[in-house]
């Protein structure tokens, strides 16, 4: 689930992408609201009758939430293409998805596509599956499997490469875990291909921003998680303590809607004899969801900030 959200800050207008269960052409619905708190119910939408079902609720939930009147829009169209259901550039604080850019015959375009519509400092929050190398033809064109959402599975690295070529920053990994395929038949159809459930966070970071290493103090605001806020699988931001973090990280932080929510001071670039302790380079660990999954299976913990975080003790 996308739970996260319900905790989160308010936002001014944010999407939900839903694709319909069909093979061929997969149209999508899309959510759109004035405010963060009307999600978290029931818009898991799969065939095209459930968009009339879903909209039998509106009013209980407009309701449920206090609202005098619906904030709530379904639109039907394709996700490669959402300027054909009139959404503009920069229009979108934030655009959110379950498991269905896998279902896209074109990856790419749906990335663009978010990537168009959000602002400055927006961001793209999702999960997907993903695999652990190209699929062969026999995997991607079985239909079982690509209804399963294991045809259509991106290589995770091709993933992260084809986020960064249309402009996002450097993926932020949020969780793993495994999706083993259990049907005999299917097995041997998949071979050696392992796939993985992940979710990630991209954000649109406007060009011209400074990107310099920083300590930054969580101010404990948002609601749910005041006391900690567990960002990706490096940081996880205790109130009021401070954490030293590198360039990407602290241009993430001031250029999106986690602004207000931290004190950041600028320590600019480090050199060697300073005496500080710069972060690391980011390491594949960062990323690489296949890498969490197993931590995660050996009774670790979705967060490696002991394993693989961009601080140390000799740092922060």
């Amino acid at each position: 689930s996308l739970s996260p959200f319900s905790n989160y800050i308010r936002v001014n207008n944010f999407c939900v992408l839903f694709y319909l269960a069909q093979f061929v052409h997969i149209p999508l619905i899309l959510f759109t609201s004035s405010t963060l708190t009307i999600f978290s119910h029931q818009l898991l939408i799969d065939i095209v009758l459930q968009i009339q079902v879903a909209k039998k609720f509106v009013d209980y939930h407009t309701q449920r939430f206090g609202f005098s009147k619906s904030n709530v829009d379904f639109l039907q169209g394709y996700i490669e293409k959402l300027g054909d259901i009139g959404l503009k550039d920069n229009s979108f604080d934030l655009v959110i998805s379950n498991c269905v850019v896998n279902l896209s015959p074109n990856k790419t375009a749906v990335l663009k596509e978010a990537y168009r519509v959000l602002k400055d400092g927006g961001e793209m929050y999702f999960s997907d599956i993903y695999a652990d190398c190209e699929l062969p033809d026999a995997v991607r064109t079985h239909k079982i499997l690509w209804g399963e959402c294991l045809g259509g599975a991106l290589w995770w690295k091709e993933f992260v490469d084809i986020a960064k070529k249309v402009g996002f920053s450097e993926p932020r990994l949020v969780a793993a875990s495994k999706v083993p395929v259990e049907n005999e038949e299917l097995q041997q159809i998949v071979g050696d291909c392992k796939f993985v459930s992940a979710t990630y966070r991209l954000f649109k970071v406007a060009a011209g921003v400074p990107r310099e290493r920083s300590r930054v103090i969580y101010n404990g605001w948002i609601e749910g998680c005041r006391e900690k806020l567990e960002f990706d699988i490096n940081y996880t931001f205790t109130e009021g303590e401070t954490v030293v973090v590198d360039e990407e990280t602290a241009v993430i932080l001031v250029s999106s809607r986690f602004a207000d929510e931290f004190t950041i001071q600028s320590l600019g670039k480090v050199s060697p004899s300073s005496g500080e302790c710069p972060p690391r380079e980011p390491q594949s660990a960062a990323t690489d969801p296949f890498w969490l999954s197993e931590h995660v299976a050996e009774g670790g913990t979705s967060s490696c900030s002991a394993a693989c975080s961009v601080q140390s003790k000799g740092c922060c």
